[in-house]
């Protein structure tokens, strides 16, 4: 039977190790992804598709945007196969220095003026890998998190991981609002574009810290040797297909309603504000940074609820609120005032706090360890996929076909509905913490060879 390691007198510094590179990683990265799609909206389409109209170029733009969400689905399946093999610490590490290196080498990119149509094939390609990196980075990340946690504490250090989304996005909203406010048009568009995608170089610090200086997950290193022991040699992906398909696809189904939530408060409510409504941009963006600023208590405070009344309640209750308060929130956001459209705003993130603060851990625990890495990313990466990669475009052809927000709103309620029913027949898992999985990894191997980490 296999015993849990012990925990060294030096675990303390090792967690603090652990909450920086999880949080401090998952920012930056995010930082990354989301200052894509700034550029894309304000020049990618002047600087890389100019053979083109100014629509398509746009519309080209945003399509190589669309394509780092297609591509999570891949970081997860081959980063999860990495770090179900090799170990977490390696496939998270190379994730970051992944992310890193495309996001830099993009601002250093020759734009179509100078290499021609080079240029957009290239943008393409540096999209791809940033997408499969971050498909890979958020597995690592929590599972460094969560594996490692104190007992009783795995929601509140798996929140740690998931605070990347928004600080990243407070990081990219504030740096491009500072050089569009200190440079001019042609001076943006020139180089100062640029500047956000260089400022990833810091990606690469995180990446070589964790590298030297973060020890691998308990858990991992005992489903490594239980792997090894057992002979197994059929591919994680494929094995957690195999024996987890369920959890997989409910994972996903639930996870439908945190990218449909995120990206219709954070993102189709822009347009809507500025198209629809006719409000200034720098209002709804101002409601939008309070929002994220609010999330990050919020993270952490839900993750922690989740250690003490379960994964699923805490879930449970973002999910029906996310759905309940998709009517309020456009009626709030049709009085133009930005006390209410604030309020519309924020209440739309708190309740994406609410589930995706418990979410690192209620994952990582549907799964055992040694196919884990590969369970959790492969669920996550597809629901979050199928809910946010076309949340805006389904939400944008909705309000022009009816000239109504009533659609829109319906559309939310639906994704909410999908997502209850899944984490309703999703097992709850934060009261299995004290058996930490390992006796998950027993039950499915052949023998239980007696093992102990060190």
């Amino acid at each position: 039977m296999h015993k849990p390691p012990v925990r060294s007198a030096g675990k303390s510094a090792s967690l603090a190790k652990i909450i920086m590179v999880s949080s401090a990683g998952s920012a930056i990265e995010w930082f990354d992804f989301f200052i894509y799609g700034t550029a894309a909206a304000l020049v990618f389409n002047k600087l890389f598709f100019p053979a083109s109209d100014p629509m398509v170029g746009t519309l080209l733009a945003f399509m190589t945007f669309a394509i780092g969400f297609v591509a999570r689905p891949l970081g997860g399946i081959v980063f999860g196969h990495f770090g179900d093999r090799v170990g977490r610490k390696p496939a998270l590490v190379t994730a970051l220095f992944l992310m890193g290196g495309s996001t830099t080498v993009i601002g250093l990119l020759p734009t179509y003026d100078v290499i021609g149509a080079a240029a957009p094939v290239l943008l393409v390609v540096l999209r791809l890998l940033q997408g499969i990196a971050v498909g890979g980075q958020w597995g690592g990340a929590v599972l460094i998190a969560t594996e490692n946690a104190p007992r009783g504490r795995r929601g509140l250090y798996g929140s740690f991981a998931q605070l990347g989304v928004p600080a990243g996005l407070m990081l990219s909203s504030l740096v491009f609002l500072v050089i569009t406010t200190t440079l001019d048009e042609q001076q943006f568009a020139a180089w100062g574009w640029r500047v956000p995608f260089l400022c990833s170089i810091a990606l690469v610090l995180v990446a070589l810290f964790a590298q030297f200086k973060l020890e691998e997950a308990s858990d991992s290193q005992v489903a490594r040797q239980d792997r090894e022991e057992a002979g197994a040699s059929r591919s994680p992906i494929v094995e957690v297909l195999r024996k987890h398909p369920r959890n997989v696809l409910l994972a996903a189904g639930a996870v439908v309603i945190i990218g449909a939530g995120f990206y219709l408060f954070v993102t189709y409510m822009l347009a809507y504000g500025t198209t629809v409504l006719g409000m200034q941009k720098s209002t709804l963006l101002n409601a939008v940074l309070v929002g994220a600023a609010l999330q990050v208590p919020a993270l952490m405070a839900f993750g922690a609820l989740s250690d003490r009344v379960g994964r699923r309640k805490v879930y449970l209750a973002g999910a029906a609120g996310m759905g309940l308060w998709a009517y309020p929130a456009f009626l709030l956001m049709n009085t133009e005032q930005w006390p209410l459209v604030t309020l519309a705003l924020v209440v739309g993130q708190l309740l994406f706090a609410t589930m995706y603060g418990p979410q690192a851990a209620f994952f990582s625990e549907l799964f055992s360890a040694r196919v884990r890495y590969s369970g959790a990313s492969l669920g996550y990466q597809l629901g979050v996929m199928l809910g946010g990669a076309f949340t805006p475009i389904i939400a944008t052809w909705l309000e022009a076909k009816y000239d109504s927000f009533v659609p829109v709103a319906g559309f939310l309620v639906a994704a909410a509905v999908v997502s209850c029913a899944c984490v309703l027949v999703l097992s709850e898992t934060y009261k299995q913490e004290e058996e930490s999985a390992l006796v998950a990894v027993a039950d499915e191997a052949d023998d239980e060879p007696s093992l102990t980490a060190s």
